[in-house]
């Protein structure tokens, strides 16, 4: 595990939560010594915690997790 460096990270949360207090904030990384070709990281939070846990995902599993929101509609 490594320690975000929050000067490179940019968080956006969609542009439809921007008055809701329930929202979730999504940035995106480039890991340029990952060797498994994964060299995107997605990272998500909590906006009302900001300095709280963070979740990561790696490309494939950023995928499917979008895959699955389509397929709940």
């Amino acid at each position: 595990m490594y320690r975000l460096e929050s000067s490179r990270v940019v968080w956006r949360k969609s542009s439809r939560s921007a008055n809701a207090a329930n929202c979730v904030e999504v940035a995106v990384l480039r890991d340029k010594g990952n060797s498994d070709g994964q060299d995107t990281i997605w990272l998500v939070r909590d906006s009302k915690d900001p300095s709280g846990p963070v979740l990561r995902f790696r490309s494939n599993a950023w995928a499917a997790f979008i895959a699955s929101l389509d397929d709940s509609r």
